[in-house]
């Protein structure tokens, strides 16, 4: 009986069993095949085509990327050495990358300042960009524009100096009186700046010594990528205050400000860029006083940002108007004045929304500054089209030039994207 017993008891295991591994079908790659690839049989054709299309692809860039001759004066010696063979002539961008980077005019023995003022702009917005580092850097922000203005066109520091006296005497203006009202600060902080620049102008040439720290570079000698990237950098950075503030002013109950900041953004929306470009380089000159000198580069900066920021505008009064009621009237029941209210509640979230439109602009907006080659600007699409094509060593190459102007502008483009995308992740723009 005991035996008997003791065999109808269950067994009761000790110790767990290791984990076994799943089934081939639901692990590795051939999952992640079987789910994304030849989940179904639509899917597996598409797969199939995809992959053929990209098989005949790279059988006709690799060669010419592998054979692609580095070391060659001129397009005709790239074209002995191939003797037939496919393979691109890469000899231009090692010939000619000083002018597609710096443009053909700036001094060479100067290409340390552009490369410095480069250099700086990560340090000067990594604290904008990346909001867990200290606050004090910010003061790095705020001094780069001079610090560049003046490494890259040189001349006397007065300029970027009495600069700097002029944005600090308008925010002083501001911070006394946006109490009173916020369109009174912002507007008189801008006229305060403006008299401050308009003294400078007379102060500045009493002050330039005869022999500066840094030869004066002329805007017309800017060129080549670097070209791109100013513009670039200026505009957006310009054109984001601007379109908050038409933004705002479009949302104003004040009716005379609300009517110029909606005529302002659906006159600029209404007209292309390439035009607004011919009016800086043609009649813009017109709207100043007849002694002011002021030259193409700032011309193109007034056009570009106020592009850009009427455009702006409309994705941030987007975010606006996402916002329910309620954020509003929290503002009011905290006893928060307007300017506190935007500042401190609506404007954060309104921001966050507006993430992906803004970013969308600002990369549009960088692509868009390769259009001043057709006011005789010798950007990087400019220097291109123009001396490099047009001199007779390397007029016929075109894919392997124009393929360096598109690596340039999708690695930019991309950065910013995926800057973006990380700071949607972080500020988490899906949930409020």
């Amino acid at each position: 009986m005991s035996d008997t017993h003791a065999q109808s008891v269950a067994f009761v295991r000790e110790t767990a069993l290791p984990p076994a591994e799943p089934p081939v079908a639901e692990r590795g790659v051939y999952k992640w095949g079987r789910e994304n690839l030849f989940a179904t049989w639509p899917n597996a054709l598409l797969t199939v085509a995809a992959i053929y299309v990209i098989y005949l692809v790279l059988a006709a860039v690799l060669p010419w990327l592998l054979n692609g001759i580095w070391n060659a004066p001129s397009l005709t010696a790239c074209r002995e050495i191939l003797d037939g063979q496919t393979g691109g002539c890469f000899a231009v961008l090692v010939d000619r990358w000083n002018q597609l980077l710096f443009g053909f005019k700036y001094p060479s023995e100067l290409y340390w300042r552009p490369t410095l003022a480069f250099v700086l702009l990560f340090v000067a917005v990594a604290p904008v960009l990346f909001f867990d580092l200290p606050r004090k850097l910010l003061i790095l922000t705020l001094l780069y524009p001079f610090v560049a203005y003046w490494l890259i066109w040189g001349g006397t520091i007065w300029i970027p100096v009495m600069a700097l006296v002029g944005f600090g005497v308008g925010y002083y203006v501001y911070t006394l009186l946006v109490q009173r009202s916020f369109a009174a600060g912002f507007f008189g902080g801008i006229a305060a700046a403006v008299a401050v620049f308009y003294a400078a102008g007379f102060i500045v040439p009493m002050l330039a010594p005869a022999n500066p720290l840094l030869p004066a570079v002329p805007s017309r000698d800017l060129g080549g990528f670097m070209l791109n990237m100013m513009l670039g950098v200026t505009c957006v950075s310009l054109s984001l205050p601007i379109g908050i503030a038409l933004a705002l002013g479009r949302q104003s109950s004040m009716p005379l400000i609300k009517i110029v900041c909606v005529v302002f953004i659906e006159f600029i929306r209404g007209v292309p860029l390439i035009t607004l470009l011919f009016v800086a380089s043609v009649m813009l000159a017109y709207f100043f006083p007849p002694e002011s000198q002021v030259d193409l580069f700032l011309r193109v900066v007034i056009m570009i940002t106020m592009f850009s920021s009427a455009y702006i505008a409309e994705v941030i009064r987007g975010g606006l108007a996402a916002l329910p009621k309620g954020q509003y009237e929290a503002g009011d029941s905290l006893g928060l004045d307007y300017a506190q209210a935007m500042r401190l509640i609506i404007l954060p979230q309104a921001l966050k929304i507006s993430i992906p439109g803004i970013v969308n602009i600002a990369v549009g907006l960088f692509k868009d500054t390769t259009l001043v080659s057709v006011i005789s600007m010798f950007d990087l699409v400019g220097m291109i089209r123009g001396p490099i094509l047009a001199s007779t060593d390397w007029n016929g190459v075109y894919w392997e030039l124009l393929g360096f102007a598109a690596l340039l502008f999708f690695v930019v483009c991309y950065g910013i994207s995926q800057y973006s995308q990380w700071l949607e992740r972080r500020l988490a723009t899906d949930h409020r």
